[in-house]
């Protein structure tokens, strides 16, 4: 008849927090298994040895190999625990019970584990659990650990530091286990995941050597195996508000982005914006974009601003600047409706400013900025707008000039401006400014052909007084005539 493998917990170190139980099976054991390292001592043992009787065999499990020894670590540990196992079967064969002892849980990160795997199928077996480190840390320290609806992660230290805090920053309560060695990455995630300053460390928990800090205060050189990190009950910080940052791109080229919107969009969670525009931003680990149809404004914003109440840092994305014919006003116009999340716009360079940089200084005096886009507003509108720009002498810069479902817009602005601007009246013809297929052209008023303007073009009417040099450079004189 063959012998009855036990698994015993032994909880986390007073030998008092050992169950009734695990102490009747050990005293009646014949054998009593327990791992050490090489140097020979064993937790385990020392909590377990006030319930040895005399007469028992000892097992003792060395491990042969720390994960600095070697390249092939698991290959060696695994045959370390076949070797174990079999001589662990030895003794079940020949009648005797087994007892292998497990300090904490038997089943909680525990030795014991890779015995019983291997063993569990010939032979007869019992697993008696005991106190965790865990439990015996949230009681050394009078803090509960969860409560009501709260979640507990357990986690161990050697797992990579950004996955650490990624996990950290989604559960209420967490214990971080195998400390030791991996101290210094642990700190770091706590850190990452804005939860260092709630985090309590926990040395040798409910034994003569027990140790309790915060975790900030813990020399890193001083840390052993036998620790943890703990955040308890309610250490979950507020999460923080979300806001919303409206950006302007500039017309295109990447050099045209300020410093400060470059930072907003590195720092935000989430991008919202139109497919082409956001195409125009490199992808970034851990950034969500949500690219839309330029014709949903309004959904956009509702849309980012939904993001930012549950937490996100969202950019609105748009060219030029925000400000000017674009996603600022959107969003401002929803948030307004609320008035709960924070909005921030940051300006760009808009597609008027770039299209007058590149022809020479046309806006260098008093202008006007009209779209012609029928879409948000009426056609007499505009037309009523650009004949009082017309008369006032102002030079115009025409944003949305035509695309392909408004076609007729730009010859009836030629025809009413003719009515109080002379033919020659210099004109500047942008198209796709900072980008790749960037173009300027200087015409006049009279031989504006209608048919070369689209949605991608931007003009700029010139006043009595605009100047066209030689050398095709255009600019309006900041002084005006008088008398």
């Amino acid at each position: 008849m063959t012998g009855k493998l036990y698994g015993v917990g032994l909880g986390p170190g007073d030998p008092e927090l050992v169950t009734v139980k695990a102490a009747r099976i050990i005293k009646e054991a014949d054998v009593v298994a327990f791992h050490s390292a090489r140097h020979g001592r064993s937790v385990a043992k020392t909590i377990a040895e006030p319930y040895f009787r005399e007469g028992q065999l000892l097992e003792q499990l060395v491990y042969p190999v720390t994960t600095e020894d070697t390249d092939d670590y698991q290959g060696e540990i695994d045959q370390f625990y076949e070797e174990a196992a079999a001589r662990l079967a030895a003794h079940l064969d020949a009648g005797r019970n087994v007892v292998v002892l497990a300090a904490g849980d038997p089943f909680f990160y525990g030795s014991y584990m890779h015995m019983h795997k291997r063993l569990k199928d010939r032979y007869e077996w019992e697993v008696v659990p005991g106190v965790t480190s865990v439990s015996g840390a949230s009681a050394v320290l009078g803090t509960p650990l969860v409560e009501r609806d709260e979640v507990l992660t357990i986690l161990p230290g050697t797992l990579p530091p950004a996955e650490l805090a990624e996990r950290l920053k989604n559960t209420d309560s967490a214990a971080i286990l195998k400390l030791g060695r991996t101290f210094g990455n642990v700190k770091q995630a706590l850190e990452e995941s804005n939860r260092l300053d709630n985090a309590w460390y926990v040395e040798r928990a409910t034994t003569g050597r027990q140790k309790t800090s915060k975790l900030a205060d813990v020399d890193p050189d001083t840390v052993p195996y036998f620790s943890l990190a703990l955040l308890p009950s309610h250490s979950k910080p507020e999460p923080e508000k979300g806001n919303v940052t409206v950006v302007g791109l500039g017309p295109g080229t990447r050099a045209w982005l300020t410093p400060e919107a470059k930072q907003a969009l590195e720092n935000a969670d989430d991008l919202v914006g139109y497919t082409t525009y956001l195409n125009r931003i490199p992808d970034r680990p851990g950034q969500t974009k949500h690219a839309s149809h330029n014709q949903v404004e309004s959904e956009r914003a509702a849309f980012a601003l939904d993001l930012a109440r549950k937490g996100k840092r969202v950019a609105v994305i748009s060219s030029g600047d925000p400000g000017v014919f674009a996603m600022a006003t959107a969003v401002l116009e929803v948030a307004a409706e609320t008035q709960d999340v924070p909005v921030q716009v940051i300006p760009g360079v808009t597609a008027a400013n770039a299209v007058a940089a590149k022809a020479g200084a046309p806006l260098g005096h008093d202008y006007a900025v009209i779209s012609l886009s029928d879409r948000l507003k009426p056609w007499d509108v505009i037309a009523t707008r650009l004949e009082a720009a017309a008369k006032a002498d102002l030079v115009i810069a025409i944003y949305n000039p035509a695309s392909k479902a408004r076609t007729h817009q730009v010859q009836d602005m030629r025809d009413l401006l003719l009515k109080h601007r002379a033919p020659d009246t210099p004109i500047v013809v942008g198209r796709d400014v900072g980008g790749p297929e960037e173009e300027i052209r200087v015409t006049t008023l009279e031989a504006l052909d209608p048919d070369t303007i689209d949605m991608r073009c931007l003009l700029i009417i010139g006043s009595s007084q605009t100047v066209v040099t030689p050398q095709n450079v255009v600019f309006t004189p900041r002084r005006y005539p008088t008398g």
